[in-house]
Parts: structure tokens; sequence; C-alpha cells
């Protein structure tokens, strides 16, 4: 199942952010990939900010991950750029933070291959003119259902709400509306 969507600014990015991390329910894996600049860490600060984080949010680059203890969720905001070998990870604790009962967001996933188990979501993101473009693909049963609630999420504007996909199914503007 996937989903695609159109976030026009930087500030509709970080609203869609919320609405995704009300949709992880405050646990699970997500990968964030996309080109530097496309806005990973901007998403994640949205992510955050649905858990009732007001600080700043800074891709932790040099030091891989970033833990935030959040009154009911622990969010590790990891960020593989510079990861020289996915061993590594296993170096700096990473099983433990990727615990179950913690929220997962990694942008540079493909640094990791091998070593990370299957996300449960990944979103893609893309320069699309002064916007992005967001791609949504479940990776298990709570990636379905993060995209289920997202689908019927009415916080998001017309502008921005997903149309879901099935697997191999084909629309003319490929789920996106905009």
């Amino acid at each position: 199942m996937t989903m695609q969507l159109r976030l026009d600014d930087e500030d509709r990015q970080v609203a869609f952010g919320e609405s995704l991390g009300r949709a992880l329910d405050g646990h699970g894996l997500l990968f964030l990939e996309g080109e530097l600049g496309a806005g990973k860490t901007t998403l994640t600060r949205g992510i955050l900010r649905a858990y009732g984080h007001r600080g700043a949010v800074k891709s932790p680059t040099y030091t891989l991950v970033e833990p935030y203890a959040l009154e009911t969720v622990r969010v590790n905001h990891f960020d593989l750029y510079r990861l020289g070998d996915p061993e590594e990870l296993e170096f700096i604790g990473g099983r433990d933070l990727l615990a179950d009962d913690a929220l997962c967001v990694i942008e540079w996933p493909a640094r990791g291959e091998g070593w990370l188990p299957t996300p449960d979501l990944t979103v893609t993101l893309s320069l699309d003119g002064e916007g992005r473009r967001a791609t949504l693909a479940a990776g298990g049963d709570h990636g379905r259902a993060v995209l289920e609630r997202l689908a019927a999420d009415v916080s998001l504007s017309a502008a921005e709400r997903p149309e879901a996909e099935q697997p191999g199914a084909t629309g003319s503007q490929g789920g996106r509306l905009s």
C-alpha cells in the first residue's frame, strides 16, 4: 500500500509531520529517504511536535542519533549520512535504540542496509517545484494502519489529502492530489 501527497511549503511539511506523528502512535520504525535538502529533518520536526516537543530539531549528522524522551513517547532520531559501515550501529547501541517501545526515525537508511530491520513505513521526499512530494510506502501491518489513519485524517488540507493505493492499482495521477 502506498500514498503520495504534495507539500507546498515548509509549514505544510511540518504540519504533515505532526499528522504523521499522530498516525504512528508513538512507536515503529520510519525510514526517511530523499536527497540533501529534501526536508527529512523538517518532517522529523513535525513528528516530534506531535508529541509535544517545541525545541529545535537538528539532524544528528555527527552523533548519528539524537534521543528525545518526551512525556508520552521516546523518539530516536537517526541520521546515517556519515555512517562508514552499518556495523557501527552495533557499537552505538543500535539494537537497544530500535526497541519496540520507541519510535525510531531514520534518515539515510540505505547507509544501514543489511543491519537495519524492515521499516514499518518509508517516506521518500523529493523536490517538486517550491514544495515537496512525499511518497509513503507501508512495510508491514503497522505501516498499513498508519496509511489508513492518514487517509482518514481530517486535519490534512484538501491539497494535501492523500489517496491510498493498493499494490498494482493505477490512477491518472498516481494517487496524488494537488
